[in-house]
């Protein structure tokens, strides 16, 4: 699996990682128990087996403002979910995401333009009795900037950065 993500700048990943440690010390599944060098807060842009993008990219709108509004939940087996925080959409976020997909083949249909729905993974596999207690210890409305995009490749476990300064 790859993926095309965006990833923040000091202060905002403090804050994210902060989301991450006060799960984690409250015992609830949390991303901060992943302690891969990889593993950093982001946004995925594009994700799939077999994505392949051109050496250019949009990452002149970058660095680019984020504002998180709320929490989302997807599921992730039974009875176990992902929790995350929910990135709100703005034009320059779409741009930037739409630009990116006119020049990218193999994505995920989740990731493509009308699938997409992004955020920030704050915890994976996390109970549904439990999802009430890790919400009440995240401080959702938080703004955070995005400077720079990066490249994972699951199958290497290597990043490549697009643009920018992780």
């Amino acid at each position: 699996m790859r993926s095309i993500e965006l990833v923040f700048d000091d202060r905002t990943d403090a804050l994210l990682r902060a989301d991450w440690a006060r799960l984690e010390a409250a015992g609830l599944p949390s991303m901060a128990a992943h302690t891969s060098p990889s593993n950093s807060p982001h946004i995925t842009l594009a994700a799939g087996a077999d994505l392949q993008s051109g050496q250019e990219g949009p990452w002149q709108a970058l660095p680019l403002d984020i504002t998180f509004s709320g929490a989302i939940v997807f599921p992730a087996g039974a009875g176990r979910y992902v929790l995350a925080r929910s990135v709100l959409l703005t034009a320059p976020l779409l741009d930037l995401h739409r630009h990116l997909h006119q020049g990218l083949a193999g994505a995920l249909p989740l990731t493509l333009p009308e699938g997409w729905t992004p955020h920030v993974t704050i915890s994976r596999r996390i109970p549904g009795h439990q999802l009430g207690t890790a919400m009440d210890l995240l401080d959702l409305r938080v703004e955070g900037r995005c400077t720079a995009a990066r490249l994972w490749d699951s199958s290497t476990k290597t990043i490549t950065l697009l643009a920018g300064a992780a």
